[in-house]
């Protein structure tokens, strides 16, 4: 069983809905890549994430959609080192703060419209170009 991994005082992936799995990482690196598993997959059960709310929980979902496997767990990956231990903080770390990014709760958008001022300067702009292109014409061509 994994340690838990703690976003917040109230959020926590338990250590039970971990899973690592090691396996050799691809790219350069001599004769090591050949043998040392280095490459670190972590898996998490999203349904086991404590302290959610059924909005954020929403919002991991959608962060994660691209990085969901056939089981419907969130799949972490870490090559960044050759060092087992330090790609599995890596991978820890990502799950930290992609579950973190889901618990900030979006800002809401409001419609605003130009103000006078901007469109009037909007249309000057539009005239003076206009003008600009008028001019270039051959004399008579209007």
């Amino acid at each position: 069983m994994s340690e838990p991994i703690v976003v917040s005082d109230l959020v926590r992936v338990p250590g039970a809905a971990i899973t690592v799995h090691a396996t050799r990482a691809s790219g350069p690196g001599g004769q090591n890549v050949n043998k040392v598993a280095t490459k670190v997959e972590l898996r998490v059960e999203l349904d086991a994430i404590e302290g959610l709310t059924d909005a954020a929980r929403e919002r991991l979902h959608r962060l994660a959609t691209h990085r969901l496997d056939a089981g419907g767990r969130l799949l972490i990956t870490s090559q960044a080192t050759r060092s087992q231990a330090a790609n599995l903080e890596d991978a820890r770390a990502k799950a930290r703060s992609l579950i973190a990014a889901a618990l900030v709760k979006p800002k809401a958008r409001r419609a605003t419209r130009p103000s006078v001022t901007s469109r009037e300067a909007r249309l000057a702009g539009k005239k003076q170009r206009g003008s600009i292109k008028r001019l270039r014409a051959r004399p008579g061509a209007e």
